[in-house]
């Protein structure tokens, strides 16, 4: 199966707007699963397709995400349907949870959720994120919170999960994970990035004991805050041609 996601290009098929969406997009996948992230084929990314349609990419549901390719994407539209012809089939909770953002948040041109332990782990807390370090200080002053309603196939949620996100750019979905949205693919990556870390550096400082946590002092909590607003994106246009790079060198063919 895997030799058939790259075997055909669409690239000559679509836009040059559309494919570069695509490849971006691949992009996100493969990077999630470099770095172990992904949950076999449970979780998803999604990319809004340029243009009036209001159309959305998605990976084709029982693929594992190192197989991703720009070609292998899913077109659908924001009531579900699949807007080109395809032999792949979408995952019902991944349209629930993507159409929502998509509908609701024109600026939110990428969506990444994902089922890590240590998402997880600190989305089963009583206190969700604490400002114990350098990137959860970063994660913070963005990141909004929404209930656990069981498996995500009710459209009915989507309006909560709207109202929960907000103008935020990221969210910890309560026992269930974490998800980032961005304008661009590197500024998505870039918040679910720094909000994975902070979960894993929570996860490992608090096997010593919740006494022994430090937090952040409450003006470099808001020093922090000022200088991300001032920052404007910087460091994730920097880090994104380096994500790509490694990209070509442990995971190619994702761009096909």
């Amino acid at each position: 199966m895997a030799d058939d996601l790259r075997a055909v290009s669409i690239k000559d098929r679509c836009s040059a707007e559309e494919w570069q969406a695509r490849v971006d997009l691949a992009a996100l996948y493969r990077l999630v699963a470099l770095y172990g992230w992904d949950d076999m084929i449970f979780t998803h990314i999604s990319a809004r397709v340029p243009g009036p349609e209001h159309h959305f990419l998605i990976n084709p549901y029982g693929y594992f995400f190192n197989e991703i390719t720009a070609s292998s994407l899913v077109k659908i539209d924001l009531d579900g349907n699949i807007v080109e012809p395809t032999e792949y089939m979408i995952n019902p909770a991944g349209f629930t949870i993507h159409s929502a953002i998509h509908a609701a948040r024109e600026d939110a041109k990428f969506v990444l959720h994902v089922h890590t332990d240590a998402g997880v782990a600190v989305a089963s807390t009583k206190e969700g994120l604490l400002p114990i370090s350098q990137h959860a200080l970063v994660a913070l002053p963005n990141l909004a919170y929404h209930d656990y309603e069981g498996i995500a196939l009710d459209l009915d949620e989507r309006e909560r999960l709207v109202a929960d996100l907000g103008d935020k750019n990221a969210m910890m979905l309560w026992n269930h994970g974490t998800l980032a949205v961005g304008a661009t693919a590197a500024q998505c990556w870039t918040q679910i990035f720094f909000l994975e870390r902070a979960c894993q550096i929570q996860v490992m400082a608090s096997a010593q004991g919740r006494e022994h946590l430090r937090l952040a002092p409450d003006h470099a909590i808001e020093t922090v805050k000022q200088q991300q607003a001032m920052a404007s994106g910087m460091g994730a246009m920097l880090a994104w041609p380096g994500c790509l790079r490694k990209l070509d060198r442990e995971s190619p063919g994702y761009d096909s």
